[in-house]
């Protein structure tokens, strides 16, 4: 397929353009029809609404206030009203306002403040919030805004209101992606490579968008899922890109042609994407493990947004690699190209130095990390879950002025009002004795309606209070049971109590199903128990640490003002099972692209150091620059407006962050030296029974690492053979050090032009080896011993035998003959 796209890459690019552009006119005619439906089945909030519905059923769109505040004198008074009651009577007139319930009516006194000097009018719209025209909540805001005056404050507050404090949609993409792009552009050096990823991750964005859209009109989808989507689809698609991208660069500058490095990348990191994105996908799955209705839409959203991404990186990608041929690489490594011939890919710089100081000090580095991460998880020990609202708006927000004025004038449960709904006549007993409950500041039945009574309670402290949940309970528990009524608390502070307690209680199960998905497919992917039951761990640790950092911030109010994010409160209750599906798939990526070189370079010497020194010392550098476009385009959604965004942005940059430069680069690789060889362990029996998943592609059957002599004799060894049959040939020689003494145990290793592995072996007592070569042609001799660098050389090879000796000094190898 990816030849097929190479080749074919006008047509890819126009079936690409056509959906984006259809899907583009579908979501533009169609519109959104998000809905929050917080509701859970069998909870007693959920019973109240279904009480209420039945009873009220014209009651259904969303209602707003308008609060005034006086400072000298009273709302009362004939020149504020003159002001006041003509602003009502316009925005009652607005076409798509139901109903203004204002204090000056007859039925308003309880709308004036006990000192009189604050007051609010409600505004009911005919649709819910997500339905109302943003034109008209701003004609409602200027048309109230308007009777301010010198000593008159007006503000609003709800949640069509809100939508007007949002910045202009894409405002945190668009960062992301500047973000990213300086990222890309400093570690390819080149315009068009830092593109690629960006054009592939913004046109699985946009379909997936535009597909979320529509879906929205078929099944319930919140809200926040597009928002979540995004956030998701940005990191994984520019990510997903830049694995392939990094591959098929590495492939031409090792000399394959570019048709050839694009398919071969494809072949090998795009399988890794595909399990990778399906991984995911099955990780953000099994958050319909929670039974939640409001999750199915956010697992849509999401889901669908990764598989194109996977789609994107698979089938543009190499229809735009076709289109840049050799401009994939900057002109100053094409000119290097042209000038020196292929180069050697080896892991060299910071990063091999990393690696191998970790090998040198694992269990201080493991110590060292371990501590980091259980210091910053201390927070989630005091993590409570519970619902954000408009409290937690940044102090300039007209949302946040109205809030604060309608605690001050009513105290601050007005904010949150509970909805005690009676099946039946009689609730007089209820009210009263309601009314006599410590924590109730204010209670007021409804006339009734098909038999169905609602009492709404005013707690005499905020939503977010601790004290307010333990309110909920006593009525619950406590005072309806006793009063023989059949009622139910309902409102929107008791759906997100109920919320979070299902949360809490269901969140065990989710957490085992994904860590036990993960650990099946990474047995199965690198045939070992240990390695599995690490990352298992390690992902446990990173979900206590983030949630540690989101506690910190979020809830304790570290920073939040500095940040721009409001003011502190609870966690939002569905965000830990988002943040953890999110954080799961992430790892995943990283383990398989940190493991699977480990894995490669164990099956090929049996050496778990140099393994584990390998894989980290050439993946960590990619590894790192994912994670830093990760974070880069996770923490721009603190712009977004959105408190549960900017939540799972700074949850996730934070989860990224830890589990990139802290876990993979640290604590992974410093507790699989600690594990030695038990790290790739696997009972026969499970060997047998296991299915085989290859990452990537298998290289060609190599014998076990061993060393041949040739014919003419120097030395003794065991091997396969070799002769001149059909251009085949071979390289032999001796590993010494520069005194002359001979080097035993030094792997040496034939690559292609292209970078295939070609034949392995290790030097005997002597330091004699013999490598087989295929043809004659250019080929790459790497050597590396234990106590000397790695280094490694081109060499041609003729039709006859090559006798190539190696000398291993400090800072080179290098070739005596």
């Amino acid at each position: 397929m990816a030849r097929w796209c190479y080749r074919h890459r006008l047509v890819v690019l126009i079936l690409w353009v056509g959906a984006l552009l259809g899907l583009g006119f579908a979501g533009s005619a169609a519109g959104t029809n998000y809905a929050d439906t917080f509701t859970l089945p069998n909870t007693d909030s959920t019973r109240a609404y279904d009480l209420m519905e039945k009873a009220f059923p014209e009651r259904s769109g969303d209602t707003d206030t308008v609060v005034w505040k006086v400072d000298d004198g009273t709302v009362r008074d004939a020149s504020v009203r003159s002001r006041i009651e003509p602003a009502l009577e316009e925005i009652g007139r607005m076409k798509g306002v139901g109903e203004v319930s204002s204090p000056y009516a007859a039925q308003g006194a309880t709308q004036i403040s006990g000192n009189g000097r604050i007051a609010y009018a409600q505004i009911t719209f005919t649709e819910q919030a997500n339905g109302v025209p943003k034109a008209l909540v701003e004609d409602v805001v200027d048309t109230a805004q308007d009777a301010e005056r010198a000593g008159l404050r007006v503000e609003l507050g709800g949640q069509a209101i809100t939508r007007t404090q949002e910045p202009p949609t894409g405002i945190a993409e668009m960062v992301g992606i500047l973000a990213a792009a300086v990222v890309l552009f400093l570690a390819f050096g080149s315009l068009f490579a830092m593109l690629l990823p960006l054009v592939v991750a913004i046109a699985a964005l946009g379909t997936g968008l535009m597909a979320t859209s529509l879906l929205s009109h078929v099944t319930d989808v919140p809200e926040v899922a597009p928002l979540l989507g995004s956030l998701i689809g940005l990191g994984v698609g520019i990510d997903y890109a830049l694995f392939i991208v990094t591959r098929h660069r590495r492939g031409i500058l090792r000399g394959m042609k570019p048709e050839e490095s694009a398919v071969t990348a494809l072949n090998t990191s795009g399988r890794a994407v595909l399990f990778a994105g399906g991984t995911v996908c099955i990780a953000l799955a099994g958050m319909l493990v929670m039974n939640m209705r409001f999750l199915d839409g956010v697992v849509v959203a999401t889901s669908l947004t990764v598989v194109l991404s996977v789609l994107a990186a698979t089938t543009l990608l190499p229809a735009l690699l076709g289109l840049l041929g050799m401009r994939v690489l900057s002109r100053k490594q094409r000119r290097r190209l042209a000038a020196e011939g292929p180069e050697s890919e080896e892991a060299s710089g910071l990063a091999a130095r990393w690696s191998a100081f970790v090998q040198k000090r694992p269990r201080s580095i493991a110590a060292g990390a371990f501590l980091v991460m259980m210091v910053l998880a201390l927070p989630v020990l005091s993590i409570r879950l519970g619902a954000t609202d408009q409290g937690n708006h940044q102090d300039s927000t007209t949302t946040r002025q109205a809030y604060d004025l309608l605690a001050e004038g009513f105290g601050p449960g007005f904010n949150g009002p509970l909805q005690v709904v009676v099946d039946g006549r009689d609730a007089d007993a209820l009210v009263s004795t309601i009314r006599s409950t410590d924590g109730v500041a204010q209670v007021a039945a409804a006339p009734p309606a098909r038999g169905i009574t609602v009492i709404q309670v005013v707690p005499t402290t905020s939503p977010q209070s601790e004290r307010t949940d333990q309110l909920i309970d006593r009525l619950r528990d406590d005072v309806i049971p006793e009063s023989g009524a059949q009622a139910h608390v309902g409102g929107v502070t008791a759906v997100f109590k109920d919320f979070a307690a299902v949360t809490g209680e269901r969140l065990p199960y989710f957490v085992a199903a994904i860590i036990s998905l993960g650990f099946l497919l990474l047995m199965v992917a690198f045939r070992s128990l240990v390695v599995p039951l690490t990352a298992a761990l390690m992902n446990l640790i990173a979900a206590a640490a983030s949630f540690g950092v989101l506690v910190a911030i979020f809830q304790w109010g570290w920073g939040t003002e500095l940040l721009g994010i409001g003011k502190e409160g609870p966690i939002t209750a569905f965000l830990p099972v988002i943040m953890l599906s999110l954080l799961f798939g992430l790892s995943m990526d990283y383990q398989v692209f940190l493991v699977s070189r480990m894995h490669e370079e164990w099956v090929h010497t049996k050496d778990n150091a140099r393994a584990v020194r390998v894989g980290l010392a050439e993946t960590s550098r990619v590894i790192n620059c994912a994670a830093l476009i990760m974070i880069c385009v996770f923490s721009a959604f603190v712009l977004s407006g959105d408190m549960e965004g900017a939540m799972a942005g700074i949850g996730l940059a934070a989860a990224v962050a830890l589990d990139a430069f802290i876990l993979r680069t640290a604590l992974v690789p410093a507790a699989m030296h600690l594990l030695g060889n038990s790290n790739w362990w696997l009972p026969a029996g499970l060997e047998k029974r296991l299915p085989h998943l290859a990452v990537e592609p298998r290289e060609e059957t190599v014998a076990e690492p061993h060393a041949r002599v040739a014919d003419a004799g120097t030395g003794t060894g065991t091997g396969t053979g070799t002769g001149t049959d059909g251009g085949s040939t071979v390289i032999h020689g001796f590993v010494r050090t520069p005194d002359g003494a001979p080097v035993e145990g030094a792997a040496l290793t034939l690559l292609s032009k292209g970078g295939r592995q070609l034949d392995r072996v290790t030097s005997l007592a002597d330091g004699s080896y013999i490598v087989s070569v295929p043809s004659a042609g250019a080929y790459l001799l790497a050597v590396t011993a234990r106590e000397h660098p790695s280094r490694a050389r081109h060499v041609t090879v003729g039709a006859e035998p090559l006798v190539y000796d190696v000398e291993l000094a400090e800072d080179e190898v290098d070739a005596v003959n």
